[in-house]
């Protein structure tokens, strides 16, 4: 197993701290780190990373939009209705306005994004372990 810790830990962006504030829309712990937080600025930037088997509840941005911009590890990225698509190190993923996704690590891999997020979030039923059990690492 190549975990991909320490290029996530010892990337070029901090950690940051364990994701407390958005917890109960994860399975499994997650760590994020603001990197942009201006008020005059209606887009928030922040390094989000996850251990092996972490994820996000299915989400849409109202109203607005997301960036994931994949640095370190390997993850998933999934819309409603399509085929799961993994991400390496240097993938970009556009999810418009409004559209149902998730994201998080492989089950034997760290992962991490920088998101670039704007609208109001929209946090939804969790991926259940049967879904994500699924995914062919």
């Amino acid at each position: 197993m190549d975990d991909h810790k320490s290029d996530v830990q010892d990337g070029i962006f901090a950690l940051g701290a364990k994701n407390t504030a958005y917890q109960k829309y994860f399975k499994g712990q997650s760590y994020q780190q603001s990197l942009v937080s201006d008020p005059d600025i209606n887009v928030s930037v922040s390094n989000v990373s996850f251990e092996p088997g972490c994820r996000n509840n299915w989400h849409q941005h109202i109203g607005g939009f997301q960036i994931l911009l994949a640095t370190a590890g390997t993850g998933w990225y999934q819309e409603e209705g399509k085929a799961p698509r993994k991400l390496h190190p240097g993938d970009v993923v556009v999810v418009h306005d409004s559209v149902k996704h998730w994201h998080g690590a492989t089950k034997d891999s760290w992962f991490a994004h920088i998101a670039i997020t704007a609208g109001t979030p929209k946090w939804l039923e969790p991926v259940t372990d049967e879904e994500y059990g699924k995914l062919e690492d």
